[in-house]
């Protein structure tokens, strides 16, 4: 492993410990109560998010024809490694704390007229799931953002595909959304043969002062930190390998 590999993996072990005791601390001044699941109705802007997902989905499946040369997730967030080690964990990255990725969202311009429309939005990507794939039960870091799914392209049986957080199973739908706390216990699965596609959104919790400007400091922070460098670092190496794809 390289030096700088080491060196942001030891980042994250240190930072990991720091933001538990702050997540204690955003808790108690959420403005809504701590629990896995929270009603879409919640947020004035899923509705927009909604009326448009087929407009989304439309520049969805002009991505999905570079499939096999969209990187996967652990490619570009190295830290989730013990989540995933193979291609069929794959992302199309907007946003990611501070960075946008100008040539993804040149490729989906009203995808990006939309998410740049949500209040709050820290990142925003395309998060596909291959036929057979497991992401194993983990906790997100983080308590100062929620998470969102827009069901884009979902497998017809349900049954086989879903997430579970904190215990309590939900199910993706076309065109329907998802809120949740990804700092409770979560794991996804899709044992369907269809692949499964959200958009995938990070979006700033709603917070009482004085823990609201200090949410806001952390994630101007984070957006620093050797884990956001070294991934945004990862992810313009790819843009360049994809232009030489696309050109060919």
């Amino acid at each position: 492993m390289r030096l700088r590999d080491r060196a942001v993996l030891f980042s994250n072990a240190v930072g990991d410990r720091i933001l538990r005791v702050i997540n204690r601390m955003l808790a108690r001044f959420s403005v809504l109560p701590e629990q896995p699941f929270y009603d879409p109705a919640q947020f004035p802007w899923v509705a927009d998010l909604e009326a448009n997902w087929k407009t989304i989905r439309r520049e969805l499946d002009d991505v999905l024809t570079y499939h096999d040369d969209l990187p996967n997730f652990q490619d570009i967030s190295t830290d989730q490694l013990h989540l995933t080690d193979d291609d069929r964990w794959k992302t199309y990255f907007f946003y990611g704390y501070g960075f946008r990725s100008d040539a993804n969202c040149g490729r989906c311009p009203e995808t990006t007229r939309l998410i740049e429309g949500v209040p709050g939005m820290e990142t925003a990507m395309f998060s596909i799931l291959a036929p057979g794939k497991h992401i194993p039960p983990h906790d997100g870091p983080y308590k100062g953002v929620l998470r969102y799914h827009l069901g884009l392209l979902v497998p017809d049986d349900e049954e086989k595909l879903g997430i579970t957080v904190g215990g309590e199973v939900a199910h993706w739908h076309e065109g329907a959304s998802l809120v949740f706390d990804d700092t409770f216990e979560h794991a996804v699965w899709n044992d369907t043969d269809g692949t499964r596609v959200v958009l995938f959104l990070d979006v700033v919790r709603d917070l009482r002062e004085p823990m609201r400007t200090f949410n806001r400091i952390v994630i101007k922070v984070i957006g620093f930190s050797p884990f956001i460098q070294d991934a945004r670092r990862r992810h313009q190496a790819w843009e360049q390998r994809f232009e030489r794809v696309r050109g060919a």
